[in-house]
């Protein structure tokens, strides 16, 4: 497969909006469908470029993939401390999916994490029911944390999210 990986420019914006929002969705992962405030969060690709480090997947010169990557603890962090850099809003078309692409982004993650002085972990949260993710990070090395499991909607008893750490 011919696949790069590289920071998403502003003209990547509105595509990876549209391939995590798509993703999120026809996965099943908001609870409200098109009326979940989350898909707003999904889809404002500038403002988590603005927060940390999009990066993309692009085979044949179009995107099919993103990733968060949100460095020691910084703005967009859900459960990083200090020392931790965490890893969010990973998604790749459907059309993709298979092809290593979700792999590759991870990886790149990984190796900014490694680049980053002082960090020592790489964390992340994870719904549930993805199991394909689940596998891969544990491919990966990603070990789970139940201790660190949390619910980003405490009002809402059914929505937890477990969570994964690699240790560098």
């Amino acid at each position: 497969m011919d696949l790069l990986i590289r920071p998403a420019t502003p003209a990547d914006h509105d595509t990876v909006a549209e391939i995590t929002a798509q993703a999120y969705l026809q996965d099943g992962l908001l609870d409200f469908g098109e009326s979940d405030a989350y898909l707003g969060e999904l889809r404002d690709v500038a403002k988590r470029a603005a927060a940390a480090e999009v990066l993309v997947a692009v085979e044949h010169d179009r995107v099919i993939g993103g990733v968060t990557f949100v460095p020691s603890g910084g703005p967009m962090a859900d459960i990083a401390g200090p020392g931790e850099a965490e890893i969010r809003m990973l998604a790749v078309e459907r059309a993709a999916r298979g092809r290593g692409a979700g792999e590759a982004l991870v990886r790149a993650c990984v190796d900014r994490a490694r680049a980053t002085e002082g960090c020592v972990r790489v964390v992340l949260s994870s719904q549930r029911t993805m199991h394909a993710a689940h596998r891969l990070y544990e491919r990966l090395g990603f070990v789970r944390t139940p201790e660190r499991d949390w619910n980003p909607l405490p009002e809402l008893d059914d929505i937890t999210l477990v969570t994964y750490e690699l240790t560098l």
